[in-house]
């Protein structure tokens, strides 16, 4: 068999393979969204086990939550952490969350402050409006008000209700160049991720 041929097979292969974790992690969200969390368990273990990140982060919610299985903080991280480190937007965010509360480690704000940026750059709103309160309030980074209108816009014209009460009650505070200042580094951000303003509309 040619080198050619086995590469093919192998990208057929893997392609196949990510098509049946995503079928997998959905079947097991549905059975989570309508509170059959033994199936949701049942699917998410075995794909989370070979490698799907939608899958590890659902092993996360569950530990993290304390369902079908007891509540183990060590587990929840684990598992959102073997989520984000493939990139899984909602799990960096989780890991944001545990560090910022010290939920199964030492409360650390660095640390939360660090997933929420990666998270935030995924599009995940819930990150950008506590990066947003982080810089509103100068919670481990210098006071900016400026970076802080800027998470808060892009939050909300991803559609995060919270972030427009955030957003609107900062904006009537600010002077107008620092409203201008801001306006351009949300514009540029979307530049930089067009998809996600894309898909919200």
């Amino acid at each position: 068999m040619s080198r050619n041929l086995v590469s093919i097979l192998a990208m057929i292969l893997l392609a196949f393979s990510s098509a049946v974790t995503a079928a997998d992690y959905q079947d097991g969200r549905d059975a989570y969204d309508v509170g059959d969390f033994d199936k949701a368990m049942a699917v998410w273990a075995p794909a989370a086990e070979s490698g799907d990140a939608d899958s590890q982060y659902g092993m996360g919610l569950l530990y993290s939550e304390g369902i079908v299985v007891p509540m183990d903080d060590l587990q929840a991280l684990n598992w959102f952490g073997l989520a984000a480190d493939q990139g899984h937007g909602e799990a960096q965010y989780k890991l944001g969350v545990m560090h910022a509360n010290g939920w199964g480690v030492p409360m650390n704000e660095d640390e939360a402050m660090k997933w929420y940026e990666l998270a935030a750059e995924n599009g995940i709103t819930a990150a950008q409006v506590s990066l947003g309160t982080m810089y509103q309030n100068g919670f481990s980074v210098e006071q900016d008000k400026v970076a802080a209108l800027m998470w808060f816009s892009i939050a909300m014209k991803l559609g995060d209700e919270d972030a427009q009460y955030h957003q609107e009650y900062l904006a009537e505070r600010m002077p107008a160049e620092e409203l201008a200042e801001a306006d351009a580094e949300v514009n540029a951000w979307f530049n930089e991720h067009q998809t996600m303003l894309a898909e919200t509309r």
